[in-house]
């Protein structure tokens, strides 16, 4: 089951970016899932959901955004590497 989520913007946003409005409805779903991913809130495989494609894609766009793949301290690097 889904939900639905709707978010009022001026009508000439799309305009002003100077996009159409299915992409700019597409990149504000994929920056809000970003932003998500990024606050860990979300795994990386439910915010690419989120936006409909696959998971390697959505790490793969996750540098438009600014947005490390990898975010890891040392501590929690090492850990990673020793459970490899």
């Amino acid at each position: 089951m889904l939900s639905k989520l709707e978010i009022e913007y001026p009508e000439n946003l799309p305009d002003v970016l100077q996009t159409t409005r299915a992409r700019f409805e597409q990149e504000a779903k994929m920056a809000m899932a970003v932003k998500l991913f990024e606050m860990r809130r979300l795994s990386s495989g439910m915010a690419a959901d989120l936006v409909g494609m696959d998971r390697v894609s959505f790490l793969l766009r996750l540098s438009d955004f600014g947005v490390p793949m990898i975010d890891l301290d040392a501590d929690e690097l090492a850990e990673d590497i020793a459970n490899a």
